[in-house]
């Protein structure tokens, strides 16, 4: 595969939330402008976007790398008629994109494949999911030499009510008050009453922190600075590769998240937003998507994980829920309870 090190071109964060990408990648030298804002980074994806470029000569590509709050609001400005959309957005907040479509905020496309996508990852014609990420026990190995793994939330619960010490400070999850994906696996969790008070109670007591970012989370424990990572994305850990760090598919039940690709109303390309979708949901797509970890055989044979225990994220109207204003508020309140000692700065 072609170098793309040269296209990366990091630009600084802005204070403003309508102007606050992370990064910028272009490919391509076409004529036609074609702009990508999406939360998956760059050097996880901009291979697919460069193999992309290089099959549409007439397409230059920008692809901006954005947080997924900051993302949902200028989604949400632009669609308002504040600014100019993007031709394409992509979002692990998949909560955020169904918001966006059920607001008139969207555009449709049919085509072969995205209608053989299953019923939990396409809604509406106008919202699809082109991925197929667990969300996982991240945990650091050298820690664990010697004892048992927690392979379950149960088995977690256990471990960190008999030895504290050990996992003070030293579990890490996101801040969902800054992560659209943190805050809809929370969400999800607390939709699992056994075990999702308990947890946030285990956490309370072991001074568990609540950090940004799946990068500097996977990196502390692979430097033995946390011990577990709670609901992280498969993908980070597998991207990241490093040996230190091992990843468990919790056995209780593991969440499963499609990232959701939509094309703007008002995109400048619609046609060729269509097209990317299309080739990201092609059997070479997918493939690339599987070894950059974007993509995660859930066969229970490799996995040991039995299909009950399976729980996908449907792109559907009862992700709205998640976003309710009360809900959200008393969701953030209990996390905040949580996290109040164990926020990293």
């Amino acid at each position: 595969m072609r170098c793309f090190a040269w296209l990366l071109a990091l630009v600084a964060l802005a204070s403003g939330p309508l102007s606050a990408q992370e990064a910028t990648g272009r490919f391509g030298t076409g004529a036609t402008r074609l702009l990508v804002r999406s939360t998956t980074d760059i050097a996880i994806i901009g291979p697919l976007i460069d193999r992309f470029a290089a099959r549409h000569p007439d397409l230059a590509i920008t692809y901006e790398q954005w947080g997924s709050n900051a993302l949902f609001a200028r989604a949400r400005a632009d669609c308002r008629g504040e600014g100019q959309p993007a031709d394409a957005i992509l979002s692990s907040a998949v909560q955020q994109m169904v918001w966006l479509v059920n607001a008139a905020c969207a555009v449709p496309h049919r085509s072969p494949a995205t209608l053989a996508l299953p019923t939990t990852r396409r809604w509406r014609d106008e919202l699809w999911g082109v991925t197929m990420e667990p969300a996982v026990i991240a945990y650091n190995k050298a820690a664990f030499t010697g004892k048992a793994v927690p392979r379950d939330r149960f088995a977690l619960l256990d471990a960190l009510r008999s030895d504290p010490d050990l996992f003070r400070r030293r579990i890490a999850t996101y801040d969902i008050a800054a992560s659209g994906l943190g805050f809809l696996f929370a969400f999800s969790d607390s939709l699992e009453a056994s075990t999702f008070g308990a947890l946030l109670e285990s956490f309370a007591r072991v001074d568990a922190i609540a950090t940004c970012c799946s990068a500097e989370i996977i990196e502390g424990v692979a430097e033995g600075r946390f011990v577990v990572a709670y609901n992280v994305l498969g993908s980070y850990v597998t991207s990241a590769a490093r040996p230190e760090v091992g990843m468990i598919l919790p056995e209780d039940y593991t969440l499963t998240l499609s990232r959701a690709y939509m094309i703007p109303t008002g995109a400048a390309q619609a046609t060729a937003s269509a097209a990317l979708l299309d080739f990201l949901l092609s059997a070479e797509a997918q493939a690339l998507l599987g070894q950059a970890g974007l993509v995660t055989a859930m066969d229970p044979v490799e996995t040991g994980l039995p299909p009950s225990a399976r729980r996908p994220i449907a792109l559907s109207p009862a992700l709205l829920v998640a976003l309710d204003a009360n809900r959200r508020t008393q969701l953030l309140d209990s996390w905040e309870n949580t996290f109040r000692s164990g926020t990293a700065p």
